[in-house]
């Protein structure tokens, strides 16, 4: 009779409380296998396992529902993630432990993938200046054309972290003998960097090359047609030329020299600089008026300079 029903009878659908009330009714009835007549053993078992499962959610949810991080929270997630390259997720973790912050693992997971699309093979060039900004100097050539139209070349070598000015030349023909002079000069005392920076020019030589290796400097060549490699000693020369060069006609390479030195002297112990937070370079505590000295040469007016 079964089988004739099963022929004509469209098959029949279980509500959840169907289920539940055959597992229930198993569990008192030692033969329930044999009194099956419409559905299978194992999908009897089946609906138990399913059953167990969802007891078992049922019993591990929390006790309130999962507080939102705020977005401060999330902002300084991302910052930690962008700025510590190296920094995981458990890392993060501590470190904001450390704050009286809690937050699980998965969630700053979610947010370091926002800001880190792909882990790099290595430190690009940002983060290597970053890092060894104490030990790193850099040097380029300023070209300048004087009152009759003649080629004057100033040298200078500036130190990345405090941005302060450590050498400054003038010349109108900078070889390699003279280039290797003026670091001779910069890095007398026993006092220089760890790296130098400075562009693939030709007044680089040989002989610049060996005092370097002299003074146990390691010299790192820009690539070619890649100013922002050496973006502070760059931003320095357009500072030299906007705020003084560009208010004075030089006669010749002494004049030059004294202008020079002059602001070089004012932009280490009198200008503000937005790279260090408006620091300057060689600030003396209790200071707030510019050095007499730099001010015999040099007067301010509306933040440019002209000779006196």
């Amino acid at each position: 009779q079964l089988i004739i029903l099963s022929r004509h009878v469209k098959r029949p659908v279980f509500k959840k409380s169907d289920r539940m009330l055959l597992v229930l009714l198993a569990r008192a009835v030692r033969t329930w296998k044999q009194a099956l007549f419409i559905i299978q053993p194992e999908t009897l078992l089946r609906w138990h396992r399913q059953g167990f499962q969802l007891y078992w959610k049922y019993k591990s949810r929390t006790a309130s529902a999962k507080p939102k991080i705020s977005a401060e929270i999330v902002a300084l997630i991302k910052d930690m993630a962008k700025d510590n390259r190296l920094w995981g997720a458990e890392r993060i973790r501590g470190e904001l432990l450390k704050l009286g912050l809690r937050v699980c693992k998965r969630t700053i997971q979610k947010y370091m993938r926002q800001v880190r699309p792909a882990r790099p093979r290595g430190q690009n060039w940002k983060t290597f200046l970053h890092t060894h900004a104490e030990q790193i100097w850099a040097c380029d050539f300023l070209p300048v054309t004087d009152l009759l139209f003649r080629s004057l070349y100033a040298f200078f070598i500036i130190e990345l972290h405090s941005r302060r000015v450590i050498h400054v030349g003038v010349t109108r023909s900078p070889t390699d003998a003279w280039t290797a002079q003026q670091l001779r000069e910069a890095t007398a005392y026993g006092v220089g960097p760890k790296y130098l920076i400075r562009d693939n020019d030709g007044k680089f030589g040989v002989g610049f090359a060996r005092i370097a290796q002299t003074s146990r400097i390691e010299i790192l060549t820009t690539p070619y047609f890649a100013p922002r490699a050496n973006a502070i000693c760059e931003r320095f020369l357009g500072s030299v030329r906007r705020e003084c060069l560009d208010h004075l006609l030089i006669l010749h390479e002494k004049q030059l020299h004294r202008v020079l030195n002059a602001y070089v002297q004012y932009f280490n112990q009198a200008r503000p600089h937005q790279g260090i937070r408006q620091q300057i370079p060689e600030q003396k505590a209790g200071s707030a008026s510019p050095n007499e000295t730099c001010a015999k040469y040099l007067r301010i007016h509306s933040c440019c300079f002209v000779e006196s």
